[in-house]
């Protein structure tokens, strides 16, 4: 029998501005997806990261190394360093994520290796989004994933552990090189954020990765990495839901962009589209048994939950709380 497990970041929004946000939209078949089935607590965390990883029997977040392999690195033990840029904002130390240039991330790479080079550190762009710094040993410190460091406070979530000052010095000492680079200068006359800093995440040695999904689809390369390494099938998010494979995983993140980006009419746009292309669909599916089990993974707001309905569950009409705010 055909599954689908979708996992959703950001359908559940702060309580703070949640019923302002959601007040007057019309998601009857989302409000039943999310009532009617029975829910659980997720055991790990509400990222995205760990979500996929216990979707692909990994037991910690080994991201840089799965996703260096998927940009075409050598084996070895690789660190994401993304780039970004940092800013003041009053108070707070915040990131953004920026579009670089596959020439500015070749320039601006090539500046870190040369003053790093007698630290034996080496920094690569396979991909101008994504950069990497290759080490000699597994770094023994913990990250925080830039999807969850983008537009907050990043004074709290530098790396920690072992040897913790020596990677809060490079972080600093990073800054002042890319800000003096003239990469920066042209980027400046044209109006463009810096790009005058880099998130490091990503720590842990990957394992090999196994699931029983048949085919994975998302709108996020993250899920691709995945699929990647476990040798699934991946196709890009659909405009509209179609189901064509036994077991299907599935990853939208249109909803935490928009959060990231404190887009909430963007996140209003978004989740009524879903309603009509996904939720109806999948809801079709389940009542008519051509998929005999819909999950539902929605992360954020510093909970997860699952939401497991089967065609039984479709029936409950009894159960009218709703999980979207």
């Amino acid at each position: 029998m055909k599954t689908i497990h979708l996992v959703i970041p950001d359908l559940q929004l702060p309580a703070e501005f949640a019923a302002e946000v959601s007040a007057d939209l019309a998601l009857p078949t989302l409000r039943k997806l999310l009532a009617r089935g029975q829910i659980q607590a997720l055991p790990r965390s509400d990222s995205l990261e760990a979500c996929l990883c216990d979707a692909f029997g990994l037991p910690n977040l080994p991201i840089a190394e799965l996703s260096a392999q998927y940009d075409g690195l050598a084996a070895g033990h690789w660190l994401r360093a993304d780039p970004v840029n940092l800013s003041l904002q009053r108070d707070r130390l915040c990131l953004s994520p920026l579009p670089v240039q596959p020439n500015e991330s070749v320039e601006l790479c090539a500046h870190l290796n040369t003053y790093f080079a007698a630290q034996g550190l080496h920094f690569c762009a396979p991909h101008p989004q994504r950069w990497y710094l290759n080490l000699d040993k597994l770094p023994t410190i913990t990250t925080t994933p830039l999807p969850h460091v983008l537009g907050e406070n990043i004074r709290n979530t530098l790396p920690t552990g072992e040897n913790m000052p020596y990677w809060h010095q490079l972080f600093n000492e990073i800054q002042m090189l890319l800000y003096a680079h003239p990469v920066n200068a042209q980027r400046e006359q044209r109006g463009e954020a810096a790009i005058n800093s880099v998130w490091f995440w990503g720590e842990g040695a990957s394992v090999d990765c196994t699931s029983h999904y048949t085919s994975v689809s998302a709108d996020t390369v993250l899920a691709d990495i995945f699929a990647t390494a476990a040798h699934i099938p991946f196709t890009p998010w659909q405009k509209v839901w179609c189901n064509t494979d036994s077991q299907q995983l599935m990853v939208w993140t249109d909803l935490q962009r928009a959060v990231q980006q404190g887009d909430f009419a963007a996140w209003r746009n978004a989740i009524l589209d879903f309603e009509q292309n996904y939720a109806q669909p999948l809801w079709q599916a389940l009542c008519s048994g051509e998929i005999s089990q819909l999950t539902l993974d929605l992360l954020g707001n510093d909970l997860a939950s699952r939401i497991h309905l089967t065609r039984s569950d479709t029936w409950a009409f009894w159960r009218q709380k709703t999980a979207l705010c």
